[in-house]
């Protein structure tokens, strides 16, 4: 009887471990288990450079999402970008879509200004107006070299 409660005790705590570990793994990961909270957006960059997926979004300096996808238009020679958006968010065609640094050396983030006149963004629809990436190499070796215009 008492090497039965044993078990009992041991398995519950096995249980309980392994249920913490997918618990955690599933936060930390930012893994989006049956979500419909999100709609996608896409917008074409010329350069990305550094930015990666799970990157946040940003709207006014509030995170309203991140990015899913990032891929290569070979025939227009862009990098094309899949953003999930917060539904509650209103977007409209003519916001602008840029891609800043956090810090002088920190993670890439794309930070989404708002228009205002234009018509609202569908799921799936793209955003046309974007700035790419600002490498601070090239612009350190512009000055460096002479070369600011």
């Amino acid at each position: 009887m008492l090497k039965l409660k044993k078990e009992t005790a041991v398995g519950l705590f096995v249980l309980l471990g392994l249920a913490a570990i997918v618990y955690m793994s599933v936060k930390l990961g930012n893994v989006q288990l049956f979500s419909d909270k999100y709609y996608p957006v896409h917008a074409n960059f010329t350069d990305i450079s550094g930015l990666k997926v799970n990157a946040p979004v940003q709207m006014f300096g509030v995170s309203i999402g991140y990015v899913e996808q990032i891929g290569l238009d070979q025939e227009k020679g862009m990098a094309t970008v899949t953003m999930l958006i917060e539904k509650e968010i209103m977007l409209t065609d003519d916001a602008i879509v840029s891609v800043k640094t956090n810090g002088l050396i920190g993670d890439k983030y794309l930070k989404i200004s708002p228009g205002g006149l234009g018509e609202p963004v569908k799921p799936g629809d793209t955003l046309f107006d974007t700035n790419p990436a600002i490498i601070l190499e090239d612009l350190i070796s512009k000055f460096a070299l002479g070369n600011v215009k």
